[in-house]
């Protein structure tokens, strides 16, 4: 089987027919699927949607049980926790979703842990970090575009000078350069390439 456009997250299992891994969606399994959105919905309170997942949480006053579902809790409401509680020995906890949010310092609320900063986060050489709540995505540098060429995705070199998107001077020459470019003046001009006289 070929699959001409590839399958980011799936297999190719016919012709142009992708199977797409649990949590994504599309003809080329390349969107991540919302599962909050789903009927029936598979959260009993709130719902989270993550990059090819999703996580549960419950409301105030509620403990999240292993099998997802919420279960009501006086000393859970006492506490006041964001995101629902569990015990722990004996003990109230309150919960973060894990990965990408942290207990904030008054031990109840959430908050947000910058992956891009702190270099939890792993992307490629040619694509930089872009810090959402409660994750992270990797996006492709400046002057790249994603494409798909050879059975997978890659960020490419976009050329400006092909694309037109340069400011060169009209009395300059544009120089494709990997993730930018360059403006040349054209012999008898001289200048920075952006301005010439």
């Amino acid at each position: 089987a070929v699959c001409r456009h590839g399958c980011k997250y799936g297999e190719c299992v016919g012709p142009n027919k992708c199977k797409c891994f649990p949590g994504f969606t599309g003809k080329t399994c390349n969107q991540d699927l919302n599962e909050c959105g789903l009927k029936p919905r598979p959260c009993e309170h709130r719902c989270m949607n993550t990059h090819g997942s999703y996580k549960c949480y419950c409301l105030n006053g509620y403990m999240l049980m292993p099998d997802g579902k919420c279960a009501s809790s006086r000393t859970c409401a006492i506490v006041n926790c964001q995101y629902g509680c569990e015990e722990v020995q004996g003990e109230l906890q309150c919960l973060c979703p894990p990965g990408g949010l942290q207990l904030g310092p008054n031990g109840r609320t959430c908050m947000d842990i910058d992956e891009c900063s702190s270099g939890k986060a792993l992307c490629s050489y040619n694509r930089r970090c872009v810090n959402t709540f409660g994750s992270y995505y990797c996006k492709c540098q400046l002057g790249y575009e994603l494409k798909y060429a050879n059975g997978h995705y890659n960020c490419v070199d976009v050329n400006e000078c092909v694309a037109n998107t340069h400011k060169c001077n009209i009395h300059a020459d544009c120089i494709n350069t990997q993730g930018t470019f360059k403006c040349k003046c054209k012999q008898g001009y001289r200048g920075s390439g952006f301005d010439c006289s």
